[in-house]
């Protein structure tokens, strides 16, 4: 007969999953609350203290941690020795290690209290599944409840063959991996805010893109233990790829940032193209579209909201390769069902969907660099002082709340003019703000569109008052930007000689 040994935290199935191994011919051996589940579904089990000769201990902190359970795992059954040494201390094989960790990140999610948490920090869990795994030829280790049908009928048609237990193995390692990752992360974070001598980025596959920004390069996408992708994330129609993936999260972030309100982003290549806000989802689609046409072909399309057939009709006079929004209706999927290379995805519920992730990482040659994540509060722009001798009206701070939000999430130097809550112009990714200044105008200038009574963003100060020179031809009326600079007397100068109002948030939003 042979012998698994099982005790999870996770309880899923595991009911069904013994008595399957039992009809098979396995007996059971247990621990604590798994056996007290097991028996009470009727299935006999062993004592874990009935093999090791010793009770459980200190409130459970001690029970597997013995040689007759690890070398019941480790012992090689092709060795002869080992088999002989295991015959001397009358160590007899387990054949099946079924277990899960203790909930360490549901506890901190769950509560402060540190004695709870210290006691939710699994020991003999992580050691039984790394010699299970360390001897995956013998033993078969199952650390997630998805595989328990799989192995069952695999263990029924004998076809339990060398490379699933390899599989088995990989992901038996990932558990333990992930689990000491979490535990050391936030020890790091309670301890050392948040950067300690090392850090650990952990993630699941939730899916493989089609290559990665090119297609000589591969590609997949890993979700964070939340798995927000797999909860929120849908796919209508096409096949999201790496490259779709980076502008949907420019333009749902930027999207998503105004709450409820029927928003509408339009992005290429990782910078916002246009943005509008209007009463209504199709009216902010139309104005978004107005700041730049030409880019938006081709580009990634987010709405704050249900799309519906009347704005997919307007969208689909134009070649857009991807829309994301809260809900998609039955009736607008119809609309592209003829259009081969359009993409459609929902994130959310009616609206969109952050995950709003506390940390922020960037590759670099030979490591990475981590940060804080960055948006502009709620409150920034009603806390910004006011620096010049012109207040801005009700619609201007509408207009700079908007142009702040967009500013911050647009590549740097970044400016942004923003009239009747709708993007009209935006520069960005220049070496120089005036010339992220001059370059804005000129675009607006060639697409006919007014910049007279628009509001100005700036995602950091402005260095000299040629920005503000460069604002007041095209008729600024008000400008937000942090302040800062040695010559923020030069540029308030300026805003008073113009009339224009100049708010200093003294927050920076640098994005490289």
């Amino acid at each position: 007969m042979k012998r698994a040994l099982i005790s999870v935290s996770d309880k899923r199935d595991i009911v069904n999953f013994a008595k399957d191994l039992v009809s098979l011919n396995f007996e059971i051996i247990s621990t604590g609350g798994t056996s007290k589940t097991l028996r009470e579904s009727g299935i006999k089990t062993i004592d874990i203290s009935d093999i090791t000769g010793f009770p459980e201990m200190f409130d459970g902190r001690v029970k597997t941690l013995n040689p007759m359970v690890h070398g019941a795992i480790l012992h090689r059954r092709n060795n002869e020795n080992d088999i002989e040494l295991a015959k001397k201390h009358g160590i007899k094989a387990i054949d099946l290690v079924c277990v899960n960790l203790y909930p360490f990140k549901e506890t901190i999610d769950r509560t402060d209290n540190f004695d709870e948490i210290i006691e939710n920090i699994d020991i003999g869990g992580p050691a039984m599944v790394r010699s299970s795994a360390k001897n995956f030829a013998d033993v078969i280790i199952v650390t997630n409840p998805n595989r328990y049908s799989e192995i069952i009928a695999r263990l029924t048609s004998n076809k339990l063959d060398l490379d699933f237990r390899r599989n088995l193995m990989v992901e038996a390692f990932e558990h333990t991996a992930s689990y000491d990752s979490t535990i050391a992360n936030y020890m790091n974070s309670r301890f050392n805010n948040g950067f300690g001598s090392k850090h650990f980025i952990v993630g699941s596959k939730a899916f493989e893109t089609r290559y990665g920004e090119n297609p000589h390069q591969r590609g997949s996408l890993y979700q964070f233990d939340n798995k927000f992708w797999t909860f929120n994330f849908k796919t209508i129609k096409g096949e999201a790829s790496f490259n779709n993936i980076t502008d949907m999260n420019s333009a749902v972030k930027i999207a998503s940032a105004f709450g409820n309100r029927p928003a509408v982003c339009i992005v290429k290549h990782g910078n916002p193209c246009g943005f509008a806000i209007r009463d209504n989802l199709l009216d902010s689609y139309s104005e978004a579209l107005k700041s730049d046409p030409i880019s938006a072909y081709g580009g990634v399309v987010a709405i704050n909201g249900v799309l519906n057939e009347d704005l997919a009709r307007e969208i689909n006079k134009i070649f857009v390769e991807v829309i994301i929004a809260g809900k998609i209706s039955a009736e607008a999927i119809k609309v592209f069902e003829t259009k081969k290379r359009i993409k459609l995805f929902e994130l959310g519920e009616e609206f969109l969907k952050l995950s709003t992730d506390k940390l922020n990482f960037k590759h670099v040659d030979g490591g990475f660099l981590l940060q804080d994540s960055d948006k502009v509060s709620e409150n920034e722009l009603k806390t910004a002082k006011l620096m010049s001798n012109r207040e801005a009206t009700s619609s201007e701070l509408t207009d700079l709340e908007i142009a702040l939000k967009v500013a911050s999430f647009t590549k740097s130097n970044s400016v942004v003019y923003v009239k009747d809550s709708a993007v009209v112009a935006i520069g960005m990714g220049m070496t120089s703000r005036v010339d992220a200044a001059k370059c804005a105008i000129r675009k607006a200038d060639e697409l006919g569109l007014s910049l007279e009574g628009s509001s100005l963003a700036s995602e950091a100060f402005f260095p000299f008052r040629d920005s503000i020179d460069e604002a007041s031809k095209v008729g600024v009326k008000a400008i937000v930007e942090p302040g800062g600079s040695i010559r923020d007397d030069d540029v308030i100068k300026s805003a008073n000689e113009y009339g224009i109002a100049l708010y200093f948030t003294g927050i920076r939003h640098f994005l490289h």
